[in-house]
């Protein structure tokens, strides 16, 4: 997949989703077929339940055949995808969700439950690096649940100072 970029309010500027470049590999001697890319995963966790479907996204219940793991999925055209999780974005901090990391083309969130530690959910964006990366194409958001107290276990990962 080539990678969006998803930057996390903490962890950068701003969340912004664009396209990340791709290079063409020089042509080898013997030609042998290129690798299919890797699909996007969202590790043991589960599909998000309570996600709402923003304008101008739908559902993508199959999440376009391109997810290896459960989540649920809303797609918009390629050009709409960024503006689009810059929205959901906005729509988790009013819901209690904060943007806690992130890398190329996700952003992890986490919320805090009452009787203390936190709760985690992914957003991921991809497309089917198989088909143009035209502007009209599919652009996908994956939603999942991240498994257990995410607060413990970051505060278990943390060295003391």
């Amino acid at each position: 997949m080539n990678s969006l970029l998803i930057a996390a309010l903490a962890v950068a500027v701003s969340p912004t989703l664009t396209m990340a470049k791709t290079q063409a590999a020089p042509v080898a001697a013997q030609a042998e077929a290129p690798a299919a890319p890797a699909a996007p995963s969202f590790g043991p966790g589960v599909a998000a339940t309570g996600v709402p479907v923003l304008a101008p996204a739908v559902a993508a219940p199959d999440c376009g055949g391109q997810v290896r793991s459960p989540a649920f999925c809303v797609t918009a055209p390629l050009e709409q995808v960024g503006a689009l999780a810059e929205t959901y974005l906005a729509q988790f901090e009013k819901d209690g969700w904060l943007p806690a990391a992130g890398d190329d083309n996700r952003v992890v969130l986490i919320k805090r439950r009452e009787a203390g530690g936190c709760d985690g959910m992914q957003m991921i964006a991809f497309y089917d690096e198989s088909k143009p990366a035209e502007a009209t194409a599919p652009g996908y958001l994956g939603f999942a649940t991240i498994p257990g107290d995410v607060c413990a276990a970051a505060a278990a990962g943390a060295t003391p100072q």
